[in-house]
């Protein structure tokens, strides 16, 4: 059976016809009361939350309920609380509301939505105090223009906010998607999405590897506070078994997931996988048995291979606690730490946000 965890146990542009088509669709293909894709009716408007450490899947998952029909189709990550909030906090100042919507308005963040700077500032000026608020109002403000009932989100770092998240949209529910870790590594290596210590001479794998580990032991700690409204779900049984997995969901998400329709539909990575390998027709499943070495994987399984076992997955070689890997792991959890807790909760914070914000 596919591994569903529940609780404490733990860039295409769309027409406004596609939209319209995607958001009304019905069970029995009708277009007519939306409330119908639901499979209950309390908590039935309930944000859902896809997160988990980048290159995990997330974005598969967030496809999938796009294309199950009534949530609104925003194409993008909305990097709210781990870009835009880090730049221009507090929040509760109305300058950096102004200054926030301003900067919001020239990326594509911001034109994905569909919106026009009208249909939000209002509320944004009036009501929003922190990014979960920015967050939640914008999502509103597309749903109402697409007609629409309910809302999605897919910026996998968010899983380190989820208590802000939490606090400002009390209905939110998350899914964690949680991938093998040396897959997950193999990704970030090949995208360049990690720099390795200054004195680390060994392959960047290593070193994303000890952040998928702490980034998803961090989101497994704050899933515990959620208790009913966190779940988690494993990449690989997405992958093999998408239609029991989703249908698995139903009852968390308070919707119809029938895969067959959303295959149908098929938003983005429903139709075309997201890889970081586009030159490759490989299965996206146990890449680090052929792109690792012996030796390169006895010293991945050496840092990380305890909480891959926890979280059911197979070592390939026997765990040896070496003192080397035991003080770089420390070194880098603790790099990761701090500089969490620096762009999160401090003032300089806004200089450790490195991501360029105005994209086209």
């Amino acid at each position: 059976m596919p591994s569903v965890h529940f609780g404490s146990h733990f860039g295409e542009t769309w027409t406004a016809e596609t939209i319209g088509l995607v958001a009304t669709l019905r069970p029995d293909g009708a277009r007519s009361n939306l409330r119908s894709g639901s499979v209950g009716s309390v908590g039935s408007n309930a944000p859902i939350f896809s997160l988990g450490c980048s290159r995990s899947g997330t974005t598969l998952l967030y496809h999938m309920l796009l294309s199950a029909g009534n949530f609104a189709v925003y194409r993008s990550e909305s990097l709210i609380l781990n870009l835009l909030e880090p730049r221009f906090r507090p929040l509760s100042r109305p300058r950096n509301r102004r200054r926030m919507l301003d900067a919001w308005y020239k990326t594509r963040l911001f034109t994905r939505t569909g919106l026009e700077p009208s249909d939000v500032d209002a509320r944004i000026m009036s009501e929003c105090q922190n990014g979960g608020d920015f967050l939640r109002i914008f999502m509103e403000e597309i749903c109402r223009k697409q007609g629409v009932e309910r809302w999605a989100e897919t910026t996998g770092e968010h899983l380190l906010y989820m208590r802000e998240i939490k606090k400002a949209i009390p209905n939110a529910r998350v899914i964690h998607v949680i991938r093998d870790g040396r897959d997950v590594a193999l990704s970030w290596e090949r995208l360049s999405q990690i720099r390795p210590l200054p004195w680390d001479r060994k392959r960047a794998a290593m070193a994303a590897a000890i952040y998928w580990e702490w980034f998803v032991e961090r989101g497994r700690e704050a899933g515990r506070a959620l208790g009913a409204d966190y779940v988690e779900v494993r990449y690989e049984d997405l992958v093999r078994r998408p239609a029991e997995v989703l249908k698995g969901l139903e009852a968390f998400v308070d919707h119809d997931l029938d895969y067959q329709r959303i295959t149908e539909v098929g938003i983005g990575s429903v139709s075309a996988p997201n890889t970081a390998f586009k030159t490759e027709k490989r299965n996206p499943i146990g890449r680090w048995k052929t792109d690792l070495t012996e030796e390169e994987l006895a010293t991945l399984e050496g840092l990380i291979g305890a909480s891959l076992e926890q979280m059911g997955y197979e070592l390939s070689t026997k765990r040896l606690k070496r003192p080397d890997l035991v003080a770089m792991r420390a070194a880098y959890r603790l790099y990761f730490e701090s500089k969490l807790y620096v762009k999160s909760r401090t003032p300089i914070g806004k200089w450790l946000v490195t991501r360029e914000l105005y994209v086209p």
